[in-house]
């Protein structure tokens, strides 16, 4: 890829935020992901479904720019970033969680904050940690307050992250994300670790994040009711191929599905 910056495109409502054109990820004699096609429009919520082994995640490092494509290309904003570094692809506007949570552990939960929105700010982590910068560092702190509140952990931001609950360290990685300020929000697995309680209340809080945070959301999730009462529309993957795209009235219903994923 050349080294010219890119600039994402003003996004328009309805039209497509990512696409994705013949995507595939060999590992040697292995293909993760296979010649994968679908698009992703500005403002839903669009879950991505299958069994383990599928390539959900595969997926997901294509789209953010940990692993890069063996084919295929990914548009977002009408601009090609196909094989880009992640912390371009961050800075674009693409944020994610993960499958396995990456918090710094020993850090408290407004300074795991904060570590994001530094990318962010022209002042930098050294700058605003060393007192430079002092009026961006005060906005700093001030909206990595407002993102733990949000996720409902404001009352716990001296604590070490590794303290938490797994629940409540997913919705620490959230506000983390959040932090990168992104157009388009990536959650692989956010309900991993959640009890039945925390599940219920995961839906209203993403709608709402979507809603002010005015974001287009993927999410990567095994509870399926959890996706069909989520998501605007469902993509699945099996063996690294997508079987069904669609509204999820729809993808239940299909033979394809049923048979690799859902059962009778």
């Amino acid at each position: 890829m050349t080294g010219v910056p890119l600039m994402a495109a003003p996004l328009m409502a309805a039209e497509a935020v990512l696409q994705a054109s013949g995507l595939t990820r060999r590992f040697g004699g292995l293909i993760a992901v296979n010649d994968v096609s679908f698009e992703v429009r500005r403002g839903e919520i669009f879950g991505l479904i299958g069994p383990n082994g599928a390539g959900k995640t595969t997926l997901f490092n294509l789209m953010t720019g940990l692993t890069p494509p063996s084919s295929g290309t990914l548009t977002y904003a009408g601009q090609d970033i196909t094989g880009q570094p992640p912390h371009r692809v961050a800075a674009l506007g693409i944020g994610r969680t993960f499958q396995n949570i990456r918090l710094f552990r020993v850090l408290s939960a407004l300074e795991n904050v904060k570590i994001a929105q530094h990318a962010r700010t022209t002042s930098g982590l050294i700058s605003g940690l060393s007192g430079r910068d002092r009026a961006e560092e005060r906005l700093v702190t001030e909206r990595a307050w407002a993102l733990l509140d949000l996720v409902g952990l404001s009352d716990r931001a001296g604590e070490e992250a590794g303290n938490f609950s797994y629940g409540d360290q997913r919705r620490l990685e959230i506000a983390r994300a959040l932090a990168l300020q992104p157009r388009v929000l990536l959650l692989d697995e956010p309900a991993a670790g959640m009890n039945t309680s925390e599940k219920g209340e995961l839906t209203g809080f993403i709608r709402r994040v979507r809603d002010e945070y005015d974001l287009t959301v993927m999410v990567i999730e095994h509870h399926v009711p959890l996706v069909m009462n989520l998501c605007d529309r469902v993509a699945v993957l099996n063996f690294g191929q997508l079987i069904a795209v669609g509204d999820p009235a729809t993808v239940q219903r299909d033979p394809r599905v049923i048979e690799a994923y859902l059962g009778g």
